[in-house]
């Protein structure tokens, strides 16, 4: 698989079925050897089948569900996701569940029914994400002044995406001040790292310019 550059969201879910598979086999061959009847391994196989199909439900369910998550691809590895809460990149998809890391290096283990029954958001599958702002001002802020001081700082950030472009205008008007929305667009890994240095930015140059 790693020499024929395999999908890496299909290697460790084909790994995790062919290792249960080999073992089925393994023990088949063993009884074989051994001179077990197989007549009466296959009834008692099918007992035991229906049983534990009644007691692994939940797991065949996460087991049908692992399948639906690659073909469908919602999200492969590699992937940002938000699912049940939780926010981060996904590991590994497993025969029955996923492995995602959050970004204070945590990782959850989320069973794959969860994730085909409920809503995914996929933030990294465009490429792109919007980071908006918000700045409030006081009246007696000529909102050009203030929209150019906060342009200022949006065109020096490196990390920024200069297409689509980016947007600023008043969101807001309040007595005795108003709210200034800051729109734009970056890439999505790496998204919270961009929005605190130009978090940062901005509050320099409206610092430095004097704007309350």
């Amino acid at each position: 698989m790693h020499r024929k550059e395999m999908d890496p969201t299909l290697k460790p879910f084909l790994v995790s079925i062919i290792g249960v598979a080999l073992r089925v086999l393994l023990v088949l061959a063993v009884m074989q050897i051994m001179g077990i009847q197989m007549t009466l391994f296959t009834a008692l196989v099918g007992a035991f089948g229906v049983a534990a199909g009644l007691a692994l439900s939940g797991t065949l369910q996460n087991f049908a569900s692992g399948i639906l998550i690659m073909l469908l691809k919602p999200f492969v590895v590699g992937d940002n996701i938000i699912a049940q809460g939780i926010e981060g990149i996904v590991r590994s998809i497993q025969i029955f569940y996923t492995q995602v890391t959050t970004y204070d290096n945590q990782t959850v283990i989320l069973s794959n029914s969860m994730l085909s029954n409920n809503m995914i958001i996929n933030i990294s599958r465009e490429g792109m994400r919007r980071l908006d702002i918000t700045y409030k001002f006081s009246n007696d802020t000529d909102v050009e002044q203030a929209r150019n001081v906060i342009d200022d700082a949006i065109r020096k950030e490196a990390e920024l995406l200069r297409k689509p472009e980016h947007r600023i205008g008043v969101t807001l008007l309040e007595q005795g001040n108003y709210t200034l929305a800051i729109n734009v667009w970056v890439n999505a890994h790496g998204y919270e790292d961009t929005r605190l240095r130009l978090q940062e930015a901005l509050l320099k140059n409206i610092r430095a310019a004097g704007l309350k």
